[in-house]
C-alpha cells in the first residue's frame, strides 16, 4: 500500500473513532509501527491530525464542543457504569462539587436518597437534577452561561468558588494524557475546572476510554492534582500503566484498587 493510500485509511478511521492507535493501525495496515508515526507526522503537517501519546486525534476533535443534548447518546453504557462506581468515592454526609458533562449527570442521577450531601456545582443540568432531591443541599454557582455545556464561567463563578471548601471533587474532561494531564476544549471552562479541583480535598475525574490519550487546547491540572480516573474497560492498557507511574489510580467497572 501507498502512503496516500495509507493516508486516507488513517484519517478514515481517525474520524470514524475519534483517535487512533499507532499500534491498531501498525496491525490494520500491515506496517512497522515507525511508518505509521512518519504518516501521522506527514499527516499532521498537513493540518489533518494532531498528534496525541501513542496517537494521533483528528483536527475536528479540538474544535468547540458540541451541545450537550447532542452528546447525550455517545458510549451511554460505559458513562453509566463510570457513575454508577463513582458513587463509592462518595463521602459520608460530605459535601461534593459535581462538574458540567453528560457523565456527571448520569453520577447526580445516582446520587442516593438516603445519604445527606452537599453538592455545588455549576452545570445547569446537574442542578436540575439534584434540585428536587431532599436530602440535598444544592449550590449553584452563577456566571455566564455557556450554551454547549450549560454550564456557568466567568468572574462570578470564581469568586463563588473561592468562598467554598468541599470533600471531593468530581470532574468532567475532554483529554487527558500523562504528559499534558487534564485538558478541554474551551479556555473558560478549563479556568472554571482548575478552580473546581482547587476547591477541593479530593478530586475524581470520570472519563470514559474515547478521552485517554486526547491533549485539547485548555489546560486543567497535570495528573499530579488527581486522585482517582474513573473510566471503562475500553481504556488503553499502556496508558493507564503511565498514568498510575505519576500516582493517581485509574479504576473501572470490575477492577480492584491497587492504592
Amino acid at each position: 500500500m501507498y502512503a496516500p493510500e495509507r493516508h486516507q485509511k488513517i484519517l478514515e478511521q481517525a474520524h470514524a473513532q475519534g483517535r487512533v492507535d499507532v499500534r491498531e493501525l501498525a496491525e490494520l495496515l500491515a506496517v512497522t509501527p515507525e511508518t505509521i508515526r512518519r504518516d501521522l507526522t506527514s499527516l499532521e503537517r498537513r493540518g489533518l491530525v494532531r498528534r496525541a501519546h501513542g496517537g494521533a486525534i483528528p483536527v475536528e476533535r479540538a474544535a468547540l464542543m458540541s451541545p450537550v443534548s447532542d452528546r447525550e447518546g455517545l458510549h451511554a453504557s460505559e458513562k453509566l457504569a463510570i457513575a454508577t462506581l463513582a458513587l463509592d468515592e462518595l463521602p459520608e454526609n460530605g459535601s461534593i462539587i459535581i462538574d458540567a458533562g453528560t457523565t456527571a449527570i448520569r453520577f447526580a442521577e445516582l446520587l442516593p436518597a438516603d445519604r445527606p450531601l452537599t453538592v455545588v456545582t455549576h452545570s445547569l443540568a446537574v442542578a436540575s437534577t439534584v434540585a428536587p432531591r431532599p436530602n440535598i443541599e444544592l449550590y449553584l454557582l452563577g456566571g455566564a452561561v455557556r450554551t454547549t455545556s450549560l454550564a456557568s464561567v466567568g468572574t462570578w463563578t470564581h469568586q463563588l468558588l473561592g468562598m467554598v471548601n468541599v470533600d471531593v471533587a468530581f470532574i468532567s474532561v475532554n483529554g487527558l494524557t500523562p504528559e499534558r494531564g487534564l485538558t478541554t476544549t474551551n479556555m473558560a471552562e478549563a479556568a472554571v475546572k482548575t478552580a473546581l479541583i482547587k476547591a477541593a480535598r479530593r478530586t475524581v475525574v470520570l472519563a470514559d476510554h474515547t478521552k485517554f490519550g486526547r491533549e485539547e487546547f485548555g489546560r486543567i491540572a497535570p495528573l499530579a492534582a488527581v486522585d482517582t480516573v474513573i473510566t471503562d474497560a475500553g481504556v488503553n492498557a499502556d496508558l493507564v500503566q503511565d498514568i498510575e507511574a505519576a500516582g493517581t489510580q485509574v479504576l473501572w467497572p470490575g477492577r480492584p484498587k491497587a492504592f
